[in-house]
């Protein structure tokens, strides 16, 4: 019983520590699928019931990967009778494959960029906040401010433009380039 605890505890902070990679995996097996989140859902379930055959020690992201995968062709072969895009078996092999091995620069990227984040101004931090994250219009926001929406989306580009370059040059400072 003690044992079960603690691979229980350690199941959990295994899952939470990959989460955002399993659910990015999932949603990259579905592109522009609304229900990606419930898939992912549905594969942390089975991630939990089937617990007890996970060995501790190995790779647990390549054994959570796998479930995820096989959550994605149920729930693909539950939409068979939709009219979309289907991929073939060895085609979604290929993606599949992919995708994983690029997950870890994903996690590499998303850090680069939250540290390049802290490097700007606060009002550039706010335009990028305001362009990605609120609902109201580029416009809306440059009266608020007091700038004209043409200044606002030049200033977006140089600002994403120089994002890009600073996540480059974080990412090549650690040699994760291949």
């Amino acid at each position: 019983m003690e044992n079960e605890s603690k691979q229980d505890v350690e199941i959990v902070s295994l899952l939470t520590e990959h989460q955002s990679a399993i659910r990015f995996y999932i949603a990259s097996l579905l592109p522009g699928e609304v229900r990606a989140a419930d898939v992912a859902q549905q594969a942390n379930l089975t991630i939990w019931d089937k617990r007890g055959d996970f060995e501790l020690g190995t790779n647990f992201k390549a054994w959570s990967f796998s479930i995820a995968r096989y959550e994605v062709l149920n729930f693909r072969k539950r939409e068979a009778r939709d009219a979309r895009l289907q991929f073939s078996d060895e085609l979604e092999e290929i993606i599949s494959g992919e995708i994983a091995s690029h997950i870890d620069d994903i996690d590499e990227r998303h850090e680069a960029l939250r540290e390049c984040m802290k490097k700007l101004k606060q009002s550039d931090r706010d335009l990028i906040h305001h362009r990605y994250f609120e609902v109201s219009s580029l416009t809306d926001y440059a009266e608020k401010v007091g700038r004209s929406a043409a200044g606002l989306k030049v200033s977006l580009h140089r600002l994403r433009t120089a994002l890009a370059q600073c996540i480059e040059k974080r990412i090549d400072g650690k040699g994760l380039r291949t």
